[in-house]
């Protein structure tokens, strides 16, 4: 559960992060072994980039290489942090009088960020190239011609609905909990449940003795399930519509 919480964790925030990282990849590889001075600064600063990018490139090229990304970061934070869990919970992390040990606690996130970069290495590879096609006029660094799917690929559409599954799954499975527990609950002679007074109450009490992770146990089972019909569902749901639109031209 550490790889798939921490996996999931990672992929949310990259989100909202990537832009960043685009801008970033953008800034480095600008004036490449080239002396100051000597080149023409497409970026003068983090906004100017934003700006520039999203002038020139099109807003949409500020998440240039998120789908990488995301995988990326599942996998690296997913290993790193998962790992680490893993430690922690075999009682590694403690030396022989059962006290927290500061060395095997530096040893043990070394490895796990050893293990977590070596195997994303490939897929930073791939989402640095697509971050940083540009425009001619703002390219900087060398220009991979990448083109991860063709238009109207049926991979784009598969692609962008596992991607779209990991979000369904982790923002319904806490609600999922709640209305399996509130379905399940035994009831008195007149159909009033016995535990939980309503959807309020369910959530109050299994945080109250659960904790928040409460909320997202068989997380992995609703992926499970749900990833699949989701990702299925709007695989389907693209294909019908570019089926329906070519027999109406």
């Amino acid at each position: 559960m550490d790889f798939l919480l921490s996996g999931l964790a990672a992929c949310g925030a990259c989100v909202f992060t990537n832009p960043l990282e685009v801008v970033k990849t953008r800034m480095q590889l600008q004036g490449e072994l080239q002396a100051p001075g000597s080149y023409q600064r497409h970026y003068r600063n983090v906004f100017h980039a934003f700006f520039t990018i999203g002038q020139v490139d099109g807003l949409a090229a500020l998440q240039k290489g998120l789908v990488p990304a995301l995988v990326y970061q599942f996998l690296m934070n997913g290993i790193r942090l998962g790992t680490y869990g893993l430690a922690e919970a075999g009682g590694y992390l403690l030396d022989s009088n059962g006290n927290h040990s500061p060395g095997r606690s530096a040893a043990a996130g070394a490895l796990a960020g050893v293990m977590g970069a070596y195997i994303g290495s490939p897929i930073y590879m791939v989402k640095t190239h697509l971050q940083a096609q540009s425009a001619s006029e703002i390219a900087v660094g060398h220009q991979y011609k990448h083109q991860v799917f063709p238009p109207q690929s049926w991979k784009l559409a598969l692609t962008a609905a596992m991607v779209s599954s990991l979000a369904v799954v982790a923002a319904m499975t806490p609600f999922d909990v709640v209305s399996t527990r509130l379905y399940n609950q035994p009831t008195d002679a007149h159909g009033k449940g016995l535990m939980y007074r309503g959807l309020p109450d369910a959530v109050m009490q299994t945080i109250r003795t659960e904790g928040i992770w409460g909320m997202y146990k068989g997380m992995g089972a609703s992926y499970f399930r749900l990833g699949p019909h989701t990702i299925l569902s709007l695989f389907f749901w693209d294909q019908l519509r570019i089926l329906y639109q070519k027999h109406n031209q």
